[in-house]
């Protein structure tokens, strides 16, 4: 039933549960009063004080004579899907998720964040594999990690941070299965429901469904090609006071941009002014042609969490991540790790550190980077074709940011293209705010393809 055919109490009421659903009211949370309540909707207090007797009657709130309504009921199971208003549950984070996880080998995937398989390091991998397979000195193959994890791979990554200008010591460094489990501990570390955090907007969309997944509140701050906006950001430090910032800073997710170091600077002294804690996700460094500004490295990781995984270098089938940051922190947030996942994957480290090492990857991802730039070109000149136009032109990683013509609606697009067995990626599914509707994701690597051209000049005519 849509709300032009539910009535005005119901439509109230379906806004107070859908606020409860997303953990916005908690239990104990005041609701807003029935004087406010009808200024935001529109519909008159009585309407307001009945849909709130009847919640009442359902045990979801309660009233204190004098005080006000409060949120009563314990909170329902969390089902991640039923989160966002119905409007927004076709295409959302999860939705995404569900697309991009679905198509099996050789389904045409141009929204996806991913390399092809036969762009991916297979040789290497297989090579890795053969030699894990050969011995088993350290146990790798049938025990338990250490609590942090491998140390030659921490090692190893302690290196690689140094030539980011990064100074971090092995025993600085946590390793997960993950970027997104990395990213889960910290949240687990930080939050409480309810809490704020702030995030790109548009940010990467599993994000959004991982902190809803917490019951944050996440606030957007709008992107800039240099960055996110500075003054957007000190307006949410101050109105929201949250709990921590989300960024990529190089190679960002979904728009390419890559963060200027005036930028960097700024967001640092504003979040040590509002004692602000920073996650920096990491996860396309190894497609850069030089290192990027990265807010870790002016920070010393102080304040700065660095999170990073191999999914997208190496390989998506042994989970191997990471968490960088200031030695008490990664001390609480092992405890945390052992806790909710005893250990680590000391099979997947001991691969992972093999393909590093192997000089056939740095020879690899130097033709990645290559084929990256050939694509994104080719990609670039083929949206346009269509009046489909970059936000801007990104000079590394895997992704072109693009707004559709004549302000189409991505989400339709998006489902047009999925009964022709495409996955696509629309804007909206990367923002908190909702504001990208016109635009689209593009992984270049999957879109140099006649088929999209076909599709689009079907879809966009």
């Amino acid at each position: 039933m849509d709300s032009e055919t539910r009535t005005r109490t119901e439509q109230v009421m379906d806004i107070v549960r859908a606020r409860i659903d997303r953990r916005v009211l908690t239990p104990g949370a005041a609701l807003p009063s029935v004087r406010a309540m009808a200024a935001a909707t529109g519909f008159s207090k009585s309407t307001v004080v009945e849909a709130y007797d009847r919640l009442a009657a359902d045990g979801a709130i309660r009233s204190r004579p004098g005080a006000g309504f409060f949120v009563s009921a314990p909170l329902a199971p969390l089902t991640l899907d039923r989160i966002a208003p119905a409007a927004e549950r076709e295409v959302d984070p999860v939705w995404m998720l569900r697309q991009s996880l679905s198509y099996g080998a050789g389904a045409f995937t141009p929204g996806c964040g991913w390399l092809p398989a036969d762009w991916m390091p297979e040789a290497q991998v297989r090579k890795a594999l053969r030699h894990a397979a050969r011995g088993d000195a350290e146990g790798t193959l049938t025990g338990y990690a250490s609590r942090l994890g491998s140390l030659p791979l921490r090692t190893l990554l302690a290196r690689r941070l140094e030539d980011q200008g990064l100074a971090a010591a092995p025993d600085q460094i946590l390793l997960t299965e993950s970027s997104t489990q990395a990213l889960d501990l910290v949240s687990r570390f930080l939050l409480e429901p309810g809490d704020t955090v702030l995030v790109d907007d548009p940010c990467y969309f599993n994000f959004l469904a991982l902190l809803r997944a917490h019951r944050a509140h996440v606030v957007g701050i709008p992107m800039t090609p240099q960055g996110p906006d500075t003054a957007a950001f000190a307006a949410a430090l101050a109105r929201h006071r949250p709990r921590f910032y989300l960024t990529n800073s190089a190679n960002h997710n979904p728009t390419g941009a890559t963060l200027w170091a005036v930028t960097a600077h700024h967001i640092l002294t504003l979040a040590e002014a509002h004692d602000l804690v920073v996650i920096e996700d990491d996860i396309f460094a190894d497609f850069e042609h030089s290192p990027a500004p990265r807010l870790a490295t002016f920070d010393g990781l102080d304040r700065v969490i660095r999170i990073g995984s191999f999914s997208k270098s190496v390989t998506a089938a042994m989970r191997c991540g990471h968490i960088a940051a200031r030695p008490d922190w990664i001390e609480a947030l092992a405890d945390l790790r052992v806790a909710t996942a005893m250990s680590g994957n000391p099979l997947s480290a001991g691969l992972v550190h093999a393909v590093l090492t192997d000089g056939g990857f740095r020879r690899h991802i130097e033709g990645v980077r290559t084929r990256l730039a050939r694509a994104r070109a080719a990609t670039i000149a083929r949206l346009r074709r269509h009046g489909i136009e970059p936000w801007l032109e990104p000079t590394g990683g895997p992704f072109v940011w693009g707004r559709l013509p004549d302000g189409r609606d991505a989400a339709k697009v998006a489902r047009a293209a999925l009964t022709e067995g495409i996955v696509l990626a629309p804007g909206n599914v990367f923002s908190a705010s909702g504001i990208w509707g016109d635009y689209m994701r593009f992984n270049v690597a999957m879109s140099d393809d006649d088929r999209l051209s076909a599709f689009f000049a079907r879809a966009l005519r």
